[in-house]
């Protein structure tokens, strides 16, 4: 993968190819690999995803040749007849953080879900970084196997179930 550091180029968003899987997955375990969070298996899930067909939108960043981020949706169940999706894992080179390239691809990727009139999105992720995307805590709709604390919804034209969500099995193994 490319050293960004020196002149980064502009960043344009588009959907991935399959081209793009193998650095998909390398770009994903750079990002991950420093974070006391991660379970070192995050690239494998974009994968587990991919071959369940359950990569609903999976969008790449790239700036000049190099993917410098990847945000994987998939969909989700909530307990409703509401159409919800999951975001996760999203990934942006340690040498490209902090330059807005994670909010380009979330906020693409959100329009996109809203095209799709989906009721909204799940996550779970740091409160403090997705809560000015509009993501709000949400532990009592916190799948049993996720951190009720760290588990949050974005709603974008449904309503709130009042049963718990559940990521796509890929995400499980």
């Amino acid at each position: 993968m490319a050293d960004t550091r020196a002149h980064p180029e502009p960043v344009l968003i588009r959907v991935e190819k399959p081209s793009d899987h193998a650095e998909i997955a390398r770009l994903t375990t750079l990002a991950f690999a420093p974070q006391p969070y991660a379970a070192g298996d995050e690239a494998e899930v974009v994968d587990r995803l991919r071959s369940h067909r359950a990569l609903a939108l999976s969008l790449v960043a790239v700036s000049g040749t190099a993917i410098v981020g990847h945000a994987a949706f998939s969909p989700a169940d909530g307990s409703d007849d509401q159409h919800w999706f999951a975001l996760g894992p999203i990934s942006v080179h340690p040498s490209r953080q902090h330059q807005g390239i994670g909010t380009m691809l979330i906020k693409q990727g959100l329009d996109q879900l809203k095209a799709w009139s989906a009721a909204g999105c799940i996550l779970t992720g740091n409160p403090a970084y997705y809560q000015r995307f509009g993501w709000q805590p949400s532990p009592s709709n916190a799948p049993t196997n996720e951190p009720a604390e760290f588990f949050m919804v974005k709603l974008l034209s449904g309503r709130l179930p009042t049963g718990r969500f559940a990521f796509h099995r890929a995400f499980y193994g």
